[in-house]
C-alpha cells in the first residue's frame, strides 16, 4: 500500500498568472473530452468506419496523456518539456498519417501510401528534434521542412488525391479539409519552432507568444480536428 501512495503524486500548483501551464491543462482536458467522445460514438457507425473512429480517439487520448506529463513537468520545471513533446508526436503523427489510408483504402489506397506518409513525418520530427535539441537548428529545422514539404505535395498533386477524387463525394471533402490541415494546421509548428530556436528567423521574436502556447494550440486544432472530421465523414455514411 505504501508503494501505491508513493507513486500517486499531487500536480503541482500552477500560478495563477502562468498562461502557459493553464494551455497544458486546458489542451490536456481538451484531449480527454475528445477521446471520450470518440470511444463513446464508435457504436454508432458501420463497421467499416469504427477503425478511422478509434484511431482518432487513440491520436487525442494519447495527447492527453502526454499533456498530463507535460503540465506537470512545466509547473516543477518551468522548462519546456521537448522530449516529451517529441514523443507524443511520433506516436500520433504518424497515426494521423494512417487516418488517410483508412478513408482512402476503398478507393483503391494501398499500405505502400501509409508508409510514405508516416517515413515522411517521422523524418520530418526526427529532423525537428535534433534542430530544437542539438546546434544546428537551421539546418534541422530546413531538413524537416522538405519533409513536409514533400508530404504536402503528394497529398495534394499526387495519387491520394486522385484516388479521392475517384471516391467523391463526403471521402473527397474530408480527405480536401483534412489536406487543409495539414497545409494550415500544421502550418503552426513551424512557428513555434522559429521562436524556440535561434537562426536567420529571430524576427519571430517580436511575436508574443511562448513556443510552447504555440505547440499547444496547434495540437488542439489540428488532433480534434483531425478527428472531427473522420467524425462527419462517419456520420455522413
Amino acid at each position: 500500500m505504501e508503494k501505491i501512495l508513493s507513486l500517486m503524486t499531487v500536480a503541482p500548483a500552477m500560478a495563477t498568472d502562468d498562461y502557459v501551464g493553464f494551455t497544458f491543462f486546458v489542451g490536456c482536458m481538451a484531449m480527454m473530452a475528445a477521446s471520450a467522445f470518440f470511444f463513446l460514438s464508435m457504436n454508432s457507425f458501420d463497421s467499416k468506419w469504427k477503425t478511422s473512429i478509434l484511431v482518432s480517439g487513440l491520436i487525442t487520448f494519447i495527447a492527453a496523456v502526454h499533456y498530463w506529463y507535460m503540465r506537470d513537468y512545466w509547473a516543477t520545471n518551468a522548462t519546456s518539456p521537448t522530449f516529451f513533446r517529441y514523443v507524443d508526436w511520433v506516436l500520433t503523427v504518424p497515426l494521423m498519417c494512417v487516418e488517410f489510408y483508412l478513408i482512402l483504402a476503398k478507393a483503391g489506397a494501398t499500405k505502400k501510401l501509409m508508409w510514405q506518409l508516416i517515413g515522411l513525418s517521422t523524418v520530418m520530427l526526427v529532423a525537428g528534434y535534433i534542430g530544437e535539441t542539438g546546434d544546428s537548428p537551421v539546418l534541422y529545422g530546413t531538413i524537416s521542412g522538405i519533409a513536409y514539404f514533400v508530404m504536402v505535395g503528394m497529398l495534394w498533386l499526387g495519387s491520394p488525391k486522385a484516388l479521392a477524387e475517384k471516391a467523391g463525394g463526403s471521402v473527397l471533402e474530408a480527405y480536401n479539409a483534412l489536406c487543409w490541415f495539414i497545409l494550415v494546421g500544421w502550418s503552426i509548428y513551424p512557428i513555434g519552432y522559429m521562436i524556440g530556436t535561434d537562426g536567420w528567423y529571430d524576427f519571430v521574436d517580436a511575436i508574443p507568444l511562448d513556443m510552447d502556447v504555440v505547440y499547444n494550440i496547434g495540437d488542439a486544432i489540428n488532433k480534434i480536428g483531425f478527428g472531427l472530421v473522420i467524425y462527419n465523414l462517419a456520420v455522413s455514411k
